[in-house]
């Protein structure tokens, strides 16, 4: 006998984009599932209460943490009226962003990122930033590790601080790197290294760099204005450069799977920080559909372009947020 629609299905399956707003299921019951560990952990993630997922929907946009966020360049999107010529341009690096401050390597967010006191010992008493980073295609590996919180994993051995800038040095982004070369001289650490920098005389040899990364399996890349003085926040003198767009959402909900997803979820209801709600249901794996991020989560997605009506187009899902 077809078991019944799970009472919070709120819509058909669908992995292609949905530009109607969802509606978001109220307080239900939560259906039995197979007593399997992921099915358990899928429960759970059901299972929270109709307080809890109020507190998250109600939730503001910002979500600050105890500690003070450490001042950073970031990065505007590169677009095809910029001429690259004036830029530095490196690998965009599918790794987790360090800021060290002289005294203590921290997350954007403020939080410290607790490491080997012999990594440690390498960085200078001059602020820096760049990318913790194992290699390309490992970033699960390297954020389960940085999770862990063991300064002792052996695994720390294989990470690199990739060091892309000099937050509040004086120059302009060539001197800067200049510096960045000469404190990695210095330190002598197979561990600290900076990114590789070139210059690019045109479009069409920033487009043929862009395909060379992507096919070895690169994210993107990064152009700094080689004029520019350094500056905290969003600039335009830092762009990036990828075949697609990302960005974060929070799980408000989820559409129960069909067929061979009977009894996983079939997509994943989100929303924005701008209220936006859309379903993102490509990119789930099996393992993922059986222990989906739980309620309040943050995700992060790709998708193409956004439509006429401000919704994603063709939404991918990434990996949930499980760093500060």
């Amino acid at each position: 006998m077809p078991a019944p629609a799970p009472p919070w299905h709120h819509g058909p399956d669908t992995s292609q984009p949905h530009e109607r707003p969802t509606r978001v299921p109220g307080p239900t019951r939560v259906p039995e599932l197979p007593a399997r560990p992921v099915a358990r952990r899928f429960a759970r993630a059901l299972a929270l209460s109709a307080t809890a997922l109020a507190l998250c929907l109600a939730a503001p946009a910002s979500h600050a943490t105890a500690e003070s966020s450490a001042p950073a360049m970031l990065a505007q999107r590169y677009t095809d009226t910029i001429d690259p010529a004036g830029y530095w341009v490196s690998e965009k690096l599918d790794g987790v962003r360090a800021l060290w401050d002289g005294r203590q390597l921290r997350f954007r967010s403020g939080r410290e990122i607790v490491a080997p006191a012999w990594f440690l010992a390498a960085l200078p008493a001059t602020p820096l930033d760049g990318e913790l980073w194992i290699g390309r295609g490992r970033f699960d590996e390297l954020s389960g590790l940085i999770r862990r919180e063991d300064p002792q994993d052996p695994a720390w051995r294989a990470v690199r601080y990739m060091l892309f800038d000099a937050p509040g040095g004086t120059g302009d982004f060539s001197a800067r790197l200049q510096a960045l070369h000469a404190i990695v001289a210095a330190a002598g650490a197979p561990w600290l290294q900076t990114i590789p920098q070139h210059r690019v005389p045109d479009r069409a040899a920033l487009q043929r760099l862009l395909d060379e990364i992507v096919a070895a399996g690169g994210e993107g890349l990064m152009l700094h204005r080689a004029d520019a003085r350094w500056q905290p926040g969003r600039s335009a003198a830092l762009l990036k450069l990828t075949p697609w767009q990302d960005a974060e959402a929070r799980v408000i909900g989820y559409v129960p799977g069909k067929g061979r997803l009977q009894g996983k979820v079939g997509s994943l209801v989100v929303e924005a920080d701008d209220g936006r709600r859309f379903r993102i249901g490509s990119g789930l794996t099996d393992e993922t559909r059986a222990a989906p991020p739980p309620i309040g989560a943050l995700v992060t997605y790709r998708y193409r372009e956004l439509t006429p009506a401000g919704q994603p187009r063709f939404p991918r899902y990434l990996r949930e947020r499980t760093l500060p």
